[in-house]
């Protein structure tokens, strides 16, 4: 028979020989149910480009990612290192890829959904969506590095991305306003031909680099829930006031279709050379394009503008 002393003995030694298992499984809530880890995931997959930079932000390299060879033309930094493996497209990725990379963990967003069983059966999925209808773009990518940040135990790196980004912001800022650059509204446009552009509205993640640089997006209506509406030329000449900022890549033949364009060489931005343009910076990514972009507007606008894009 125990007496109370044994018993006690007894009772801590089993909770002791319990604890590193419970000190290292852990559990989070995602868009599709509840994600419990074991260990630090050493082997991760990612679906679609924010959740790859979110990734590389953290100092951690995917062994997959979707669409790996757009990545490095679109959205550029944070690079992406040599011998990833490309596991399909962000839109139907390849289930036996996937699988053969022996992942720990998958992070993907809502676009999946129909696969997300499928996916849970290889490794355990983390379902975040930064893009969906009524989400704040900003807000939701800085909720994937800080939980990635804990899943894989760098949550002292997140915190220091996040700051470092903060800091890139006021200085940019500082810079505008003591160029007296944040008097005009700034229209933020994609070419998709030379009659269309896709113009970013106040509900993407570029609204924050505008907010957090003291500039107005001259474009007020909400677009889809991807932060953008399609809209002709014409769309522009209202604007009178504003800086049109073009974002690139440009379709090929662009600037000299534009010389030639009666509804771009008779908009007042284009008279009065007030036309910016940057390198590429991926409007649907995560945090670090905030930094991209903020930077690069930055340095366009205090170079001076153009009639045309360059």
């Amino acid at each position: 028979m125990f007496t109370d002393q044994k018993l006690a003995v007894l009772m801590a030694t089993v909770l002791l020989s319990l604890s590193p298992v419970l000190a290292s499984a852990a559990s989070w809530q995602h868009e599709y149910g509840t994600l419990t880890l074991d260990d630090t995931p050493k082997r991760v997959v990612t679906l679609n480009w924010a959740a790859t930079e979110a990734l590389l932000l953290l100092g951690v390299t995917p062994v997959g990612v979707a669409d790996r060879d757009g990545y490095s033309v679109w959205v550029k930094e944070p690079e992406l290192p040599e011998g990833v493996h490309d596991v399909g497209t962000r839109v139907a990725p390849s289930l036996e890829a996937i699988a053969e990379l022996k992942p720990d963990l998958i992070v993907t967003s809502s676009e999946m959904a129909p696969a997300g069983r499928l996916l849970e059966r290889i490794a355990p999925t983390y379902v975040i969506s930064i893009y969906r209808e009524g989400s704040q773009p900003q807000k939701k990518s800085q909720e994937m590095l800080l939980t990635l940040g804990e899943m894989l135990d760098q949550e002292d790196r997140a915190n220091d991305v996040i700051a470092d980004i903060e800091g890139t912001l006021k200085t940019q800022r500082r810079r505008l306003e003591q160029a007296g650059m944040t008097d005009r509204p700034i229209a933020l446009v994609n070419f998709l031909d030379d009659r269309h552009v896709r113009i970013y509205a106040p509900n993407g993640l570029y609204q924050t680099v505008l907010d957090r640089l003291g500039l107005t997006n001259a474009w007020s209506r909400s677009g889809n829930f991807w932060g953008f509406s399609v809209v002709g030329l014409e769309a522009i000449a209202p604007k009178e006031d504003s800086r049109v900022v073009v974002i690139s890549p440009l379709p090929p033949g662009l600037k000299d279709n534009l010389a030639s364009s009666p509804f771009w060489t008779y908009l007042p931005p284009v008279e009065q050379e007030r036309i910016y343009q940057v390198d590429t910076t991926w409007p649907f990514g995560g945090l670090f394009q905030i930094k991209r972009l903020a930077i690069q507007l930055t340095d366009s606008l205090l170079e001076g503008g153009a009639a045309n894009v360059r």
